[in-house]
């Protein structure tokens, strides 16, 4: 009977030091996959938040200059771009331009997780305050609704707004994108 109480004890020593192996913090012991560098420096190549933001309102030679910053960084480096882009190109008084400026800057999409996602659209959370949760649903024309705000009535009720130009006229998708599971977009094709 003796043996058998020790054989429990040492059963429990050796389960005990198993647990503790396995509870380790060295990580030498985790599988890299093959051609995975672990110490390798990852360069961002592209900075898109919001739509339109570095693709209209700054100059192509301030896209690497955008895409090399951090959101930070936005409001310091391209206010003056995009106020001057909305009072010139697209025609808008001062108060429109500083609306957009201080809206889509930093450039960065802004979600609210405290609220109910059925809330989500874009610019929801600043165009109108207490309502929305931000992001973006993959169904929103974030398009129509930059250009809208752009050139459109979206910010602003002035009559001498280019609504011309506030649509790219694409309304749909062209194949119905997927309500399954991840990816959750259409197929390619």
């Amino acid at each position: 009977m003796q043996w058998l109480s020790k054989s429990w004890i040492l059963l429990a020593v050796v389960v005990c030091g198993l647990a503790m192996v396995g509870c380790d913090d060295d990580k030498s012991n985790t599988v890299t996959p093959p051609g995975v560098d672990l110490n390798r420096n990852y360069v961002q190549i592209e900075r898109l938040g919001n739509p339109l933001v570095s693709e209209v309102l700054f100059a192509k030679r301030d896209h690497g200059h955008h895409n090399a910053t951090g959101p930070a960084d936005d409001q310091a480096n391209f206010t003056d771009d995009v106020e001057t882009f909305v009072t010139t190109v697209a025609g808008r008084d001062t108060t429109v331009a500083n609306t957009l400026s201080g809206v889509l800057l930093p450039d960065m999409l802004i979600v609210d997780t405290s609220k109910a996602r059925g809330d989500a659209g874009w610019l929801t959370w600043a165009l109108n305050p207490g309502v929305g949760c931000g992001g973006r649903t993959r169904t929103e024309d974030v398009v129509d609704a930059g250009l809208g705000a752009l050139f459109g009535t979206v910010i602003s009720t002035d009559p001498d707004t280019t609504t011309c130009l506030a649509s790219d006229n694409v309304d749909a998708n062209d194949v119905p994108i997927s309500t399954g599971a991840f990816p959750y977009l259409a197929a390619p094709h």
